[in-house]
């Protein structure tokens, strides 16, 4: 008896040991989040009221609006106490993000100068959020200025 006892007592080992060695690994690596969705022009469209802030994001320099249409053309920022429209171009729309360029156009922040702009806008909660890179021209070496924006739909 002695002897089948401890032959049980092995089966039973065996059995448990390989439910064990069934179980799959745990990961260590975090799933990938997955990219944001595309974004479409007629998501953009509309107007926005667009806050235009320095790098550290703790003052404004100049909010303007910015006119989105759900094609290419017919895109505008209007400035505060300017008359006429500045006329924006769609470089691109891929991926989550829309790619405008404007100017040459006389400067709100360096009267007299004029500058052309280069943005990326991204939707995010429900605003327009992203970086503008301002060129001024100048006689001496190129200006630049970098620009943090966020847009909020206007009624």
């Amino acid at each position: 008896m002695g002897r089948f006892a401890i032959l049980c007592c092995c089966a039973a080992a065996l059995i448990g040991c390989a439910k064990t060695e069934n179980k799959a690994p745990a990961s260590s690596t975090p799933a990938t989040p997955p990219p944001p969705p595309p974004i479409a022009l007629a998501d953009v469209a509309g107007k926005w009221t667009v806050k235009a802030m320095n790098e550290a994001r703790d003052s404004t320099l100049v909010t303007y609006q910015l006119t989105a249409t759900a094609d290419t053309s017919g895109w505008t920022i209007v400035f505060p106490n300017r008359k006429q429209p500045v006329p924006v171009h769609v470089a691109a729309v891929a991926g989550d993000s829309v790619v405008i360029n404007a100017g040459p156009y006389e400067s709100v922040l360096r009267r007299g100068v004029q500058v052309s702009t280069h943005g990326v806008f991204r939707l995010q909660n429900g605003m327009m959020v992203g970086t503008t890179v301002a060129h001024y021209r100048t006689t001496h070496a190129d200006s630049v200025r970098n620009i943090v924006t966020e847009g909020t739909r206007m009624p």
